[in-house]
C-alpha cells in the first residue's frame, strides 16, 4: 500500500498567508485618538476581538526567565485586567512559579489575527494574597479545580496511567467538595512598565503605539514598524 509523502515544511510555509482578506479586517488606527491609559485601549481592543469572532482572545503568551537568565515562554489564560495589573494564575511550585519567585518580572503578548493586532506588555509580576488566589480558583469551573488538585505541574510524569489515576481522584474531590483549597495555586498580576499596541496595515505601514509609565502617568510614543 503506497504511503503518503512526508510534508515539506518550506512548501507549507510558502502556501500560507498572513492577514488573508477573507478572514482578516485591518482597521484604521489613529493613535492621536487613543485613550490616556493602556488599560482603556486594551479593553476596547479586547471587546472588538471578541466581537470579531477571534478564537480564544483571552489566551496570551507569558515570558519569564530562569535562574541562568534564559528565556521561557508558554501560553496562559488571562484572568483579568484592571488598575492592579493583568492577571493569570498557576501553581507557585510550577516552573513559571519558581522563575517568578527568583525574578519577579514578566512579559505578556496577545495576538488577534482577525484584526491584525498585537499587544505586548511587560513589568513586575507579583503574587496576589492567598485569599485572592483561592477566590480566583473557586470562581472557575470544576475542571479548573480538578486540574489544580491534580497538582505536580512541571514535574516529571512517570506514565500517562499515573496522570489518569490522579486526575480521576481530583475530579471526584472537586465535584464532591467544590471549595477544596489548593495552597500552591497563586494568582499573579503583571503591572506593566510599558505596553505596545500594534495595528497591521495592508501596505505594511503598521501603526505601533507604545505607552511608557512615568511618575505622573503614561507617556505615549510611536515606533517605526
Amino acid at each position: 500500500m503506497p504511503t503518503e509523502p512526508e510534508p515539506d515544511l518550506h512548501d507549507l510555509l510558502k502556501s500560507l498567508r498572513v492577514w488573508a482578506p477573507e478572514t482578516t479586517e485591518l482597521r484604521a488606527f489613529d493613535p492621536t485618538t487613543a485613550p490616556d491609559t493602556p488599560l482603556d485601549l486594551f479593553t476596547t481592543w479586547f471587546a472588538e476581538a471578541v466581537a470579531a469572532g477571534e478564537t480564544e482572545p483571552h489566551v496570551m503568551s507569558l515570558a519569564t526567565r530562569d535562574d541562568e537568565g534564559l528565556p521561557d515562554v508558554r501560553m496562559v489564560m488571562l484572568h483579568g485586567a484592571d488598575t492592579e495589573g493583568w492577571s493569570f494564575a498557576t501553581h507557585a511550585t510550577s516552573r513559571k512559579g519558581h522563575q517568578l519567585k527568583h525574578f519577579a518580572y514578566a512579559a505578556l503578548s496577545f495576538y488577534w489575527p482577525r484584526l491584525g493586532r498585537q499587544i505586548r506588555l511587560r513589568g513586575p509580576a507579583l503574587p496576589a494574597t492567598p485569599d485572592e488566589s483561592q477566590a480566583d480558583l473557586h470562581a472557575r469551573s470544576t475542571g479548573a479545580l480538578a486540574a489544580a488538585l491534580t497538582g505536580h505541574q512541571s514535574e516529571v510524569l512517570p506514565s500517562l496511567e499515573e496522570l489518569t489515576l490522579s486526575s480521576e481522584e481530583a475530579w471526584e474531590l472537586a465535584q464532591r467538595e467544590p471549595h477544596t483549597p489548593v495552597p500552591s495555586w497563586t494568582l499573579y498580576r503583571v503591572f506593566p512598565d510599558e505596553a505596545e499596541f500594534f495595528q497591521g496595515d495592508a501596505l505594511r505601514r503598521h501603526v505601533r503605539l507604545r505607552y511608557v509609565r512615568e511618575e505622573r502617568g503614561w507617556a505615549r510614543e510611536l515606533l517605526w514598524p
